[in-house]
């Protein structure tokens, strides 16, 4: 049986939830199951802090799990990245007032304070620059105006929340982060398990990226509407009842619907449908 960690709250929670569920798992209705079976799909998911998954993973405690990139490298564990989801994104980086520091050289002797104290001190080691990383559990942002550091790393996504408390963000991203599904870095007792859950929720992850569009056209215009929607392989063009009309059907990148649209509405097509694809294997 595979077993699985799954954040329990936070940003990444309902989005990981919901992806299993769409992958076709069992997931927890209330917040206070812990723990949860899923027997026809010979796994068992447990509902955990999103930074204790991948020391959960590392162990062995369980096989697999989803977390964020920054936790997973902020963790030590022995678990590794197997796979990411393409949500929960979001920017590592430093920050500190306007004008006082400018260059991530200018840390050195510096305090940062941060709630990732191993993922900032490796980079900053890696780079040689010697400077007191102080962790902190929350409220990094005011870390400088209480005199406790004189940056700070943090995650930023529009930088509102750092520009109210007077700083402003320098240098490159030290990490660009997202979901991920990890693993442990020894194999893993249900390897085929695993690859069945890889399979689902790339296809998941595939299916968000087109949709199914079906519409009638003249028979006339046909060559030139496939042209518009030639599908993944080739779409399928059926007779329609009324003479000199066919029915196409293709799969189409969901970010060109509505330019699709109108093209093949400018063709002559009518009874435009689009169809969400929830999952796919392609």
């Amino acid at each position: 049986m595979l077993r699985i960690a799954v954040p329990n709250k936070g940003s990444l929670s309902d989005a990981a939830i919901q992806m299993l569920r769409d992958c076709g798992y069992s997931q927890r209705r209330e917040s206070r199951e812990l723990v949860l079976m899923d027997p026809a799909a010979d796994v068992e998911f447990f509902y955990l802090r999103p930074r204790d998954i991948a020391l959960y993973v590392g162990s062995g405690t369980v096989d697999a799990g989803i977390t964020g990139r920054d936790l997973l490298l902020d963790s030590g564990a022995a678990a590794v990245e197997h796979l990411p989801l393409g949500f929960g994104s979001s920017t590592f980086r430093f920050a500190a007032p306007p004008g006082q520091i400018e260059r991530i050289e200018e840390l050195a002797g510096k305090r940062v304070a941060t709630s990732y104290k191993v993922l900032v001190a490796a980079y900053l080691g890696e780079r040689g620059i010697e400077a007191e990383v102080v962790r902190l559990d929350g409220a990094v942002e005011s870390a400088v105006q209480l005199g406790v550091a004189d940056a700070i790393a943090d995650v930023v996504s529009t930088g509102t929340t750092l520009r109210a408390a007077g700083l402003a963000t320098f240098g490159e991203p030290l990490l660009v982060s997202e979901a991920v599904l990890i693993r442990r870095q020894e194999g893993i007792s249900d390897q085929a398990g695993l690859e069945r859950l890889t399979r689902r929720l790339q296809g998941v992850m595939v299916a968000a990226q087109y949709v199914l569009m079906d519409y009638d056209v003249p028979i006339s215009a046909v060559e030139r509407a496939v042209s518009v929607t030639p599908g993944l392989e080739s779409p399928t063009v059926s007779p329609l009842h009324s003479k000199g009309w066919a029915a196409v059907r293709a799969v189409v990148p969901a970010k060109a619907t509505n330019e699709l649209m109108d093209q093949l509405y400018e063709l002559g097509a009518r009874g435009i449908l689009v169809t969400e694809i929830k999952a796919a294997r392609i």
